[in-house]
């Protein structure tokens, strides 16, 4: 999925020709990296390639190599201390677990290592130096993807290779107007989504509990003949009522979500050419994240 998707740079280079000073200063940038990175075309291809070389260190063998070795590690002494063939020898019961959380731990580094070297690529460092000066000249993307600065996959944290910040700078005289181009007016169904994009998430879980309560009420009424325990039945249309009201706020979700993402890809595409738009929401650069 990742190989076909065409990537917007968050500013573009006619943000960028905005103003003399910050183009003289992003062409600085590119003699160093060998990167032009007012050419659009360019700039996509270079983020979509580098994109996916970060994933796939995240996808190499050492990353199963690690979970697995890691979680053999953790339950062997557990597993060891009750196996009737190494319950009797702490040796066996409990010393493999040193060599697995071992391996676990340079597997796991490992992938880190490379993972954070395919990031800090003098061309991605490079364009994250244009994002950071194109910001003290004022001009802000809409939307900085977090793999791009090192972040979680919710956008969350300060991400380990944060936009550089640089002192606010004057603005040339001769600074051009922002582009004419302009993000679509945003229709209901967005508002509606991002309204309701954070709620639910808790229905699934409730509902099997509830279902749990239920059977497990009504066995004890049944063993005990206490018909209180058989009202837990009560309990069963309600788990059934909760996982229905879950199901049909996900399909809403689930139904206004190409437009909110067209709508957030606009805004991004506007901002990349230097023109005036509102602000994405929390919600709205979630989806452009995924």
């Amino acid at each position: 999925m990742t190989e076909a998707r065409t990537v917007t740079p968050p500013l573009g280079g006619a943000a960028l020709a905005t103003d003399s000073r910050l183009l003289e200063r992003v062409r600085a940038v590119g003699v160093h990296t060998g990167v032009d990175y007012t050419d659009d075309a360019a700039v996509s291809d270079l983020l979509a390639r580098h994109r996916r070389a970060v994933e796939r260190t995240t996808r190499a063998p050492a990353v199963w190599i690690g979970g697995l070795t890691l979680a053999a590690g953790v339950i062997w002494p557990f597993i060891g201390s009750v196996v009737a063939a190494t319950a009797g020898n702490p040796l066996l019961a409990y010393a493999p677990a040193g060599p697995l959380l071992v391996v676990a731990a340079a597997c796991l580094t490992l992938v880190r290592l490379r993972w954070k070297r395919a990031l800090m690529h003098g061309e991605l460092t490079g364009y994250r130096e244009v994002l950071g000066l194109a910001r003290a000249y004022g001009i802000e993307p809409a939307h900085v993807p977090a793999w791009l600065e090192g972040r979680r996959e919710d956008g969350g944290g300060k991400g380990v290779a944060p936009i550089p910040v640089y002192a606010p700078a004057e603005r040339s005289d001769d600074s051009r107007t922002p582009s004419p181009a302009t993000a679509p007016p945003k229709p209901a169904t967005v508002s509606e989504y991002e309204r309701i994009a954070d709620q639910g998430g808790w229905h699934d879980e409730v509902g099997w509990l509830l279902l749990f309560a239920g059977g497990i009420g009504a066995g004890v009424g049944v063993s005990s003949g206490e018909p209180l325990g058989l009202a837990a039945l009560a309990l069963v249309p309600l788990a059934v009522v909760i996982w229905t009201a879950g199901h049909r706020q996900g399909r809403r979700k689930a139904g206004l979500r190409p437009e909110a993402e067209a709508y957030a890809q606009a805004v991004v595409e506007a901002r990349s050419v230097g023109a005036q738009t509102p602000d994405l929401s929390p919600q709205l650069r979630a989806l452009l994240d995924d």
